[in-house]
């Protein structure tokens, strides 16, 4: 039966209590199916989406069936109701749930029934909800028809009637039977201050996991190359106490490279990142269940900068660039080089970027920040590490110097585009005494205020 379970006293004292399950085995989900098909007037839906099966039941009869899945994208008047603008909806719409179908079974109906099983199952739900994904919910929505409903059991039960759908009260590609109109929509805040939190510029931890895990994006790599790379970064010494160490040094490290690899410049990206990860991905990095849950965590903002605080960098760098040195094999044709500084003095991140496919194949670190980039990024072309032969590295200004050239071409056999501007003047001149004359053949017809060096 089911995994949790939330008890409820019934109304009459000598009557056994009243109980909220999830519904998780096949087999149940069915029958779960089958009585919607059987009694209620839309159906059952098709599957689609986050969705959370709710049977309330007394001794294991069933009395009722309440199916949540997300929250309508835009609604005039609860959107009015919450007081948040178009972005904060956008960000924060996964806090809000949607009451798909409710159904009181024809065989067990009685007076005040339905508002019993609906404060038992709003009770029960933010913490099944948290179980099954991860998160706790604000905010729980549901449409009736007036044609048809009062909305009476909601009234009685808490909702508050805050206005009209615009047209029909379509959801997720569903739309009432029968010709268009309006439909009631009633809301229930499933936290006190559930108004206030889902306006305010901070949000709890409890909620701050539902915002991230309903992004969309994917990760870039596949799950065996997670998997290596995590037992590379594995080998970076660990700087913290054994107690400090409830996610393994690979595991942080690989969700910090999977940063850095999206070309993440603060550290709450790479958080952001790494809350992305879907569970299947988290369970291949080894990443810790939530206490009493199947829900796997990821680290918070404190250990990732605890942990970037103190570990070598330069191992670090050293470790993911071999990594992506193997799985590259050779390097791409054509390499650019990019500098970037992540926020809390956290240090100087130099990459070396595939500009075709936007992925990196090598990076280098220093903990001295921006003003170091160019002697980094000679260090990452100098390293053993880097494979230059046939690439065409190509840089911007700062990078273009005889050193640079030089490991380019005479020690790694590769080639460079370097950007030329005129605030090296003999450079500069020289460039376009170069090109005054008949162009090469991949040379501009003009020159402006840049210029470019190449050469082998």
């Amino acid at each position: 039966m089911p995994t949790s379970c939330f008890a409820a006293t019934a109304a009459h004292a000598d009557a056994p209590p009243l109980s909220a399950h999830v519904i998780t085995e096949t087999a149940a989900r069915a029958r779960f199916h089958a009585q919607l098909d059987a009694e209620h007037a839309l159906g059952a839906p098709q599957p689609k989406g986050r969705r959370l099966y709710q049977v309330i039941a007394r001794c294991d009869q069933w009395l009722g069936l309440l199916l949540w899945s997300g929250a309508c994208w835009h609604l005039k008047d609860r959107d009015q109701w919450i007081g948040w603008d178009a972005l904060t909806r956008a960000e924060r719409l996964p806090l809000l749930v949607y009451q798909s179908r409710f159904l009181v079974l024809e065989a067990t109906r009685a007076p005040n029934l339905a508002s019993q099983l609906l404060g038992v199952a709003v009770r029960a739900l933010p913490a099944q909800w948290e179980e099954t994904f991860g998160y706790r919910p604000l905010l729980a929505e549901t449409f009736t028809d007036p044609e048809c409903h009062a909305g009476t059991c909601y009234k009685a039960a808490g909702w508050l009637a805050v206005g009209m759908s615009a047209r029909d009260g379509r959801h997720c590609g569903e739309k009432f039977p029968g010709q268009a109109r309006p439909k009631k929509l009633w809301l229930k805040p499933l936290h006190p201050q559930a108004r206030e939190r889902l306006v305010a510029p901070q949000l709890p931890a409890a909620h701050a996991e539902g915002v991230a895990a309903h992004t969309g994006e994917r990760c870039a790599l596949k799950i065996a190359q997670l998997e290596s790379l995590r037992a590379v970064l594995q080998r970076v010494p660990d700087p913290r106490s054994k107690s400090a160490r409830r996610y393994s040094i690979g595991a942080v490290l690989t969700l910090v490279a999977l940063g850095l690899l999206r070309g993440a410049t603060h550290l709450s990206e790479i958080v952001r990142t790494a809350q992305r990860l879907d569970q299947r991905q988290r369970a291949h990095l080894g990443l810790p269940c939530k206490k009493g849950t199947r829900f796997r965590s990821v680290p918070t903002y404190d250990v990732f900068r605890e942990v970037l605080r103190r570990v070598e960098l330069e191992a670090l760098a050293r470790e993911l660039t071999r990594w992506l040195q193997a799985h590259a094999g050779t390097l791409p044709r054509t390499l650019a080089v990019d500098g970037k500084t992540i926020r809390d003095h956290l240090g100087l991140i130099v990459t070396l970027v595939d500009t075709e496919s936007g992925a990196p194949v090598a990076v280098a670190t220093d903990v001295r920040g921006k003003g170091h980039e160019l002697k980094t990024t000679q260090a990452l072309l100098a390293s053993d590490e880097v494979n230059l032969q046939n690439a065409v590295v190509t840089a911007d200004s700062l990078h273009c110097q005889d050193l640079t050239a030089h490991l380019i071409t005479r020690e790694k056999g590769g080639d460079y585009l370097l950007q030329v501007r005129d605030n090296q003047p003999t450079l500069h001149r020289h460039a376009q005494q170069q090109l005054a004359g008949p162009l090469p053949l991949f040379a501009p017809p003009t020159v402006g205020a840049d210029a470019s060096k190449s050469g082998r």
